[in-house]
């Protein structure tokens, strides 16, 4: 008795389910309505077409069965538009065969680990989602300036800023969703300076209690192309060892010293731990991208967890480092191509990197001019050192340098695919 009661509960659960498609303003009736009526077209016409004898009949039944075939195919077609506009919000105005195309695509595309942090990782991001979905951003968590210092300080969660901007860079959300999450209240607000993003992020983590989870229901909300993982969730410090034996403690208090770096170093409680998700991705990758991004405050942070570095080592994967193309003041005054690698051998391994890419695109002198002011300059491409230190280099032009000297997102992004598919 007992058993019948629960199948029948079940049967009621399933036919509840049914019906909610019939819910008004999910914008589905209308076309189960078309298509339907195109079945019963074709039935009718099929069946009288049979049986009649006359030529004329036979020839509007034919009219009727085609008809019918195209309101089907029409139902059809508006019906599953309508599935993907309720998934995918940014594909409207889009063919329903180019999104399919799109996402078939971009799901054949290479399993893509970037590792990294700040502004340089998310214009890459930007622009590899153009060519693959398997994209996996391990992003670092020692930041500590900004919204992102201040929410850590005030609530103990891990700073959320550059896992943030790697989450729009991927989004595939509407641009009012984007725009949204870049959001960042003025002076006049109590919220001062803090970003909605940030914010958002902030809340998820509170109400999840869990800052990775957190992550991954934000990640949701913006429908992502691939995933963003910090590379820890230890609360971590970023530690800089200054060639006259001086320490600077914290991200964003490291390059305002203007001393030269002989190191860098992480301070937490117990061992930095990798999260479990990035040393699957990394062991899973088909290539590996360093940068590009700030070298001391950005890149290295990630390779001083041990566990991401060996996982890396060992990797089958291409392993690419994308130099900066100027230097920044107060991290790398001076410093050349080979000096960035040497830098990142140092606080990693030897076998961190198998390729080095290097800008040759030119930068116009009143940008030059600009930068000096900052003194910040093009960084050296000494290429033959660095193929004497036994890496190899793909040199083009990949930057963008009109107000502000960086990195073009489709250029690097095409770059990188196209090396790939060379190899």
């Amino acid at each position: 008795m007992k058993k019948n009661f629960n199948l029948k509960n079940i049967k009621l659960t399933k036919v509840k389910g049914i019906l909610k498609w019939l819910y008004p303003g999910i914008g589905i009736k209308r076309w189960i309505g078309l298509s339907t009526f195109g079945i019963l077209l074709v039935i009718a016409g099929s069946l009288s077409l049979r049986t009649e004898e006359y030529w004329f009949v036979q020839l509007l039944d034919a009219i009727v069965v085609v008809s019918g075939i195209i309101i089907l195919i029409l139902g059809i077609k508006r019906m599953m538009h309508s599935f993907i506009m309720a998934v995918i919000p940014s594909s409207k105005g889009t063919e329903l065969v180019d999104i399919l195309y799109q996402k078939k695509q971009l799901g054949r595309g290479p399993k893509i680990v970037t590792v990294g942090g700040g502004t340089g990782l998310s214009v890459l991001l930007s622009g590899l989602k153009e060519y693959t979905s398997n994209i996996t951003a391990i992003v670092t968590v020692a930041d500590d300036g900004g919204s992102s210092g201040r929410l850590r300080q005030q609530f103990d969660i891990l700073p959320p800023g550059d896992i943030r901007n790697c989450l729009v860079a991927l989004a595939d959300a509407s641009t009012l969703m984007r725009d949204l999450f870049q959001f960042r209240f003025d002076q006049s607000s109590e919220l001062s300076g803090h970003n909605f993003g940030n914010l958002f992020i902030t809340v998820m983590t509170r109400l999840t209690g869990d800052f990775e989870k957190a992550i991954k229901e934000t990640s949701k909300v913006l429908a992502l192309r691939g995933q963003v993982i910090p590379s820890t969730l230890n609360n971590v410090a970023l530690v800089a060892q200054h060639q006259d034996g001086t320490t600077t403690e914290g991200e964003d208090k490291i390059p305002k010293a203007h001393l030269p770096i002989d190191k860098v170093y992480l301070k937490a409680k117990g061992a930095s731990c990798a999260t479990p998700e990035a040393i699957k991705a990394i062991e899973e990758a088909q290539i590996i991208i360093l940068g590009p991004g700030s070298l001391y405050t950005s890149i290295i942070p990630n390779l001083l967890i041990k566990e991401i570095t060996d996982s890396i080592v060992t990797s089958g994967a291409i392993k690419i480092y994308v130099c900066n193309a100027m230097t920044q003041p107060g991290e790398t005054d001076g410093y050349s191509a080979s000096d960035h690698i040497k830098a990142l051998i140092r606080h990693s391994h030897a076998r961190i990197l198998d390729y080095c890419i290097l800008n040759i695109g030119e930068i116009s002198k009143d940008a030059l001019k600009r930068y000096a002011q900052e003194d910040a300059y093009p960084v050296v491409n000494d290429t033959k050192k660095i193929e004497s230190m036994g890496y190899r280099i793909i040199e083009d032009d990949i930057i963008i340098a009109k107000d502000v000297v960086r990195h073009d997102p489709l250029k690097l992004a095409k770059v990188i695919i196209s090396f790939i598919e060379e190899v």
